[in-house]
């Protein structure tokens, strides 16, 4: 089983920045894809970000490209961030967590097997 868990969510002004965190635990996560989905209540999970097991590879959303960034840690591949700038109103969501095995070019919430709890991020206008 793999442990998937969110951190760094929060309140910001439009405009501002956010870090989320995604820590991976449990069985080996060896060629991991791992990537970040959002939803707002009544609203489809939307895909935002995805990044492949040796962080060669990244994939955005339409909506957040050039503005998002993904990343994963040098040190420990089971961990991934993902950097939000430029932040507006619509960006408020829960993000949640994600990781598959295989590849990271993956947009649909069925393609992902490992998912995390979720962290709110709410962006004031």
């Amino acid at each position: 089983q793999v442990h998937l868990l969110e951190s760094g969510g929060g309140l910001v002004q439009a405009g501002g920045s956010l870090r989320l965190l995604c820590a991976a635990s449990g069985r080996t996560l060896d060629a991991c894809a791992m990537g970040w989905f959002r939803q707002t209540p009544g609203k489809e999970r939307e895909f935002v970000a995805s990044i492949s097991w040796g962080a060669g590879s990244a994939y955005y959303g339409d909506s957040v490209e050039g503005r998002f960034t993904i990343s994963r840690d040098n040190m420990n591949k089971n961990t991934v961030h993902l950097l939000m700038n430029s932040l507006q109103p619509e960006d408020t969501a829960v993000y949640f967590c994600a990781a598959r095995i295989g590849v990271a070019h993956k947009l649909h919430v069925s393609e992902w097997e490992y998912w995390g709890q979720g962290t709110q991020v709410t962006v004031s206008s």
